[in-house]
């Protein structure tokens, strides 16, 4: 049936390539490399593409006419975004191609915003998002998956994958009529120690046979990565940032790929940063002036982001530095760029487009303007009692399972959220205080016992053990929260418990184990319609209380704004069923968290916050903030 359809799909293409002029003569619209002169051909004239980063899946649909209209004014002729395979099929065999899953509406956007545009599909995208942009259940699925390898498991799934995204894409390519003129094979293969030939030579494969000549296939890798990351008959590019040895990384390509275009597909104008991290700050000029050297060596850049935008929800992925060898990305995908958060140029913006227009066109477009920001008054939240009660675990856990061992996130096929094991400490032991061990805990757990909140163990630092005295309670209660997957050197980051829990070395058994997902907002609104006065007093001293507050916008001129959650701790926040991600002022540096107005409503909207460990009291109130704050405590 595959088959079936890429053969229609490919007769369909060839017609759509053969466009009519207006004199009835056919014309054929190409995209090529010339090795010869070394540059990019379009439509048989050189051409050279200053492009930036911008992915879809940061933004809101309502403010990406907004950023790429703004990245035209600065001069750049081009947008390049991942294609994260996890956004469009979260569950195995379930698509999603709506809202902000929609790619071929941002890629319709960007060609009428005058953007060519660069796709890159991986299917691994690193990112610094959840387990590099795979979809988590490739590991419930599969347990045993090499990814990014010839392993054969991964290999039927990719290619499922491609025979459902590549015909959505077909048609815009270059060659077909449309705006794409160039896609990516895997991404910084080089940097993957698997190094696996093999892999690449069938991906190459694999995406050949969907884009054929309508569009120039590439790689990218840091120019000391090269080796393991090119591809026989497919470009080669390099990703660096802001440097004075741009000379030796071309020299280094060239040994490599003596001819073709020049071409830094990631140039870094800012950095990512994690949680308990100061945030990653680049200064300008270092940027423009590698830039202003770049484009006059005749090279094609793509800036790495243009604009970050943010990791709502659980989107966030981690890196494997760090005292536990795990430390989590922040919510906010700012990354210091030329266009900040909320799409606002920054001064960074205004020196690029001042370099760009020395060698460019002009694109006759005005600056764009920082876009008005409110504050709204601050909301008093309404405590509804906690995930350990028994009426949110009877209305928001999705199943109890019952087992000798604890069960991870993916064997229990949950994607993120959290998940509460629970089992009974035995009698007979005389020693107080005892020692509580968990084993191989990814990532953090809250400890409780008889609903009773002790402590907090860390992968992030390396702490995996917590003294708990005798006379406390019959029930250990450990609230196990996934805090992003590993999303560079994929090395299949499963969560949960999957080590033994000890007691002074003794293992605890027969776990009672239940999924709090938090990915269905219904469940959430139906447990506080129905129980929001019988439930409050049921867990007061554990932790992962939830609260709930309302405001209301009289206006319908609604702005961005930004949650400020300061004497808060840890946890989540809805804003009208809309997961806007971690917050984590504590240790920061982020503080605020992003509110686009196109999640708010004229009238009433709801607020709703999982805090994980702070003893928030009742009368509390979250604030607002017509400013960010994305560099404290």
């Amino acid at each position: 049936m595959v088959q079936l359809r890429y053969i229609l799909l490919s007769i369909a293409v060839y017609m759509l390539k053969e466009m009519h002029a207006n004199n009835g003569e056919t014309v054929s619209r190409t995209f090529r490399i010339d090795f010869e002169r070394d540059t990019f051909l379009m439509d048989g004239k050189p051409f050279r593409f200053i492009s930036g980063s911008f992915h879809y899946f940061r933004a809101l649909p309502g403010s990406w006419r907004q950023i790429l209209r703004s990245m035209r004014a600065a001069g750049l002729n081009t947008v390049m975004t991942y294609i994260e395979w996890s956004t469009h099929e979260p569950k195995k065999g379930q698509y999603n191609w709506n809202g902000i899953a929609n790619i071929e509406q941002f890629i319709r956007i960007a060609e009428e915003e005058d953007l060519f545009v660069i796709l890159r599909p991986g299917p691994y995208i690193c990112a610094e998002r959840d387990m590099g942009g795979f979809p988590y259940w490739l590991l419930t699925e599969h347990p045993r998956i090499k990814l990014r390898t010839y392993d054969h498991e991964y290999l039927q799934e990719v290619e499922k994958w491609y025979s459902v995204l590549m015909p959505r894409i077909q048609t815009h390519f270059y060659g077909n009529g449309g705006p794409v003129i160039m896609v990516s094979i895997e991404n910084e293969y080089g940097s993957f120690s698997a190094c696996d030939g093999k892999y690449l030579t069938f991906l190459k494969n694999l995406t050949e046979r969907y884009v054929q000549d309508n569009a120039v296939l590439f790689t990218n890798d840091g120019p000391a990565q090269l080796h393991c990351g090119k591809i026989p008959g497919v470009l080669a590019t390099l990703d660096f940032g802001s440097t004075n040895n741009s000379d030796r990384y071309w020299q280094t390509l060239r040994r490599l790929q003596p001819q073709g275009p020049l071409v830094n597909a990631e140039f870094y104008p800012g950095w990512l940063t994690h949680w308990m991290e100061p945030t990653a700050r680049v200064a300008i000029d270092p940027v423009v002036e590698t830039l202003r050297v770049m484009l006059a060596k005749g090279a094609s850049v793509n800036f790495y982001m243009f604009f970050g935008g943010t990791n709502f929800g659980f989107t966030a992925g981690a890196n494997d530095g760090g005292p536990g060898k795990f430390n989590t990305d922040i919510t906010s995908y700012d990354y210091d760029a030329p266009l900040d958060e909320s799409g606002d140029p920054t001064p960074k913006y205004n020196a690029i487009r001042n370099v760009l227009l020395e060698f460019t066109e002009n694109p006759q477009l005005p600056i764009p303007e920082k876009l008005p920001k409110m504050t709204i008054p601050p909301v008093q939240m309404k405590y509804h009692g906690s995930l350990l009660s028994r009426l949110a675990r009877k209305s928001l856990g999705q199943y109890i399972q019952y087992s000798e061992r604890t069960l991870g996130f993916e064997a229990l096929n949950q994607n993120s959220g959290l998940i509460l094991y629970e089992s009974n400490i035995h009698n007979g032991i005389h020693r107080d205080p005892l020692t509580l061990t968990v084993n191989n805990l990814r990532d953090r757990a809250y400890v409780h016992v008889d609903n009773k909140f002790l402590g907090v163990l860390s992968r992030e630092n390396g702490i995996y053990s917590l003294p708990i005295s005798l006379g406390i309670g019959k029930r250990l209660q450990l609230l196990v929260e996934n805090q992003g997957r590993i999303n560079y050197n994929i090395a299949n980051d499963f969560k949960g418990i999957l080590g033994a829990v000890t007691i002074d070395g003794n293992e605890v058994l027969n776990w009672t184990i239940t999924g709090f997902p938090l990915e269905d907002y219904s469940l959430l609104r139906n447990y506080l319609d129905r129980y929001s006065e019988h439930d409050a007093d049921s867990s007061r001293h554990a932790s992962a209380k939830i609260f709930y507050g309302t405001f209301f916008l009289k206006t319908n001129k609604i702005y961005d704004t930004y949650i400020d959650p300061t004497g808060w701790g840890k946890g989540l926040i809805f804003i009208n069923g809309f997961n806007l991600g971690r917050y984590w002022p504590l240790v920061g540096p982020q503080v605020t968290l992003y509110l686009p107005r196109h999640i708010l409503i004229q009238g009433n909207n709801t607020i709703v916050i999982i805090e994980y460990q702070k003893d928030i009291q009742n009368d509390s109130v979250i604030k607002f903030s017509n400013k960010p704050k994305l560099d404290g405590p």
